[in-house]
This record gives structure tokens, sequence and C-alpha cells, in this order.
């Protein structure tokens, strides 16, 4: 029986030169340079590869880790924590978020000592209304605690370009108050921009991430 014809310069699937066994893989003879030209078959239709590894686009917006520090006293009480944005030189403020006692005892409402986290209280504090949706939340115990922000949603709204600090407040009952500033510009560069502190008494470290 005579041998089967093949069309020049072309290899059967199981003979390929490039070795990769595909049937929809083209290649020319051993004899000449090697040409491959995979497509991955996606629903029927051709794709390039590179199709499988498109990403969407991250949102931009702001991760902030703030660590509660561990202090051994005798009756410990959770801080009141504020987080805020403000300009240089402007007097308002972007009340980002706020934790204090949400949980009503006895007569006791929680919101009255929010007075003791001060300088967030003057810049915006005394004139919200509390609970606050998206804002308002439980004191949280010693250890890191992550807060996200998505820009264009939420508490963080839309911000115009310029340069901003993000700042944490922390106030303790029986402790102290402490303060602490993180400068960033907005809208980022290209890539993460990291801004870090740390607090020395009611707040420990802070690190600020801020996406494009």
């Amino acid at each position: 029986m005579p041998e089967t014809a093949r069309r020049p310069g072309r290899s059967s699937a199981s003979a390929c030169s490039c070795r990769c066994f595909l049937p929809f893989c083209s290649s020319i003879d051993e004899d000449a340079s090697v040409k491959i030209s995979h497509n991955i078959v996606i629903g029927g239709l051709a794709a390039p590869a590179s199709a499988l590894f498109a990403f969407p686009a991250m949102p931009a917006g702001l991760d902030l880790s703030i660590t509660i520090p561990q202090i051994k006293v005798a009756e410990y009480h959770r801080p009141y924590v504020a987080v805020w944005l403000e300009q240089p030189d402007q007097p308002t403020a972007r009340t980002l978020s706020v934790w204090y006692q949400t949980v009503k005892k006895g007569n006791e409402e929680g919101t009255k000592w929010l007075h003791d986290v001060r300088s967030w209280w003057r810049k915006s504090g005394r004139s919200m209304r509390f609970p606050a949706d998206g804002i308002s939340g439980a004191t949280r115990a010693p250890g890191p605690q992550k807060l996200s922000f998505t820009a264009g949603k939420g508490p963080l709204g839309t911000l115009a370009p310029g340069n901003y600090e993000l700042v944490v407040e922390a106030a303790r009952e029986d402790g102290g108050r402490e303060l602490v500033r993180l400068p960033f510009a907005w809208p980022a560069t290209p890539g993460q921009t990291m801004v870090r502190a740390s607090g020395k008494s009611e707040l420990g470290a802070i690190a600020l991430s801020v996406k494009p």
C-alpha cells in the first residue's frame, strides 16, 4: 500500500517539530527555522494566551492599619478612636471612621464621651449625628486593626487633587490621648504609596497605603 502523502513543509500533530502534540500547532520541518503560532481556544474562538492573564484594575483608595497597643493597667478600657482627613490650612475635616461604645450601658450613651477625642471633635465630631452610616464602629481590641476606603464611595467619597493628612486620634478612659498624622498626596503616583508612623502611648504602628 502506498505511503500516505503529506503536504510538503508540514508535520503531523504527532510528529510536530516543536513537540507540543497539539492538533492546532503550525510548524515547519526540522531542516528549517521552527515557527510556532499557538492560540488558546476560549468558547470556540481562538484568543491570545495573554487574554487569560488580564486582571481587573484595583480601585483607587486608602488601606489603613492601626495598631492598638496592649497596655497593662489594673482596669483597661478600650480607646475611642477617630480617623479623618484634612488639608493644610483648611478648617474642615472629612471623618472616615469613629470607634466608640456603640452599645448603651445602663443609662449611659457611649456618644457622651466622644468629645474626649478632642481634636477630631473640634474639627468635625461636634457637627455629626451618631450612629453615622459607614463611619460608626465599636471600640477594638489591642492588636493591628484594618480599614479600607474606596475612592468615590462611602466616607472617602471624591477627593480633589492635593496634599492631605490622614489623622488618627485615640483617647482612653482613665488613660491618655494621642494623635498621629500621616501626610500623603492625592491622587497617588503609579504603584502604591506607603506612609508609616507610630504613636508612643495610646497608638502603636500605623501604616497607610495610598492606591492609585
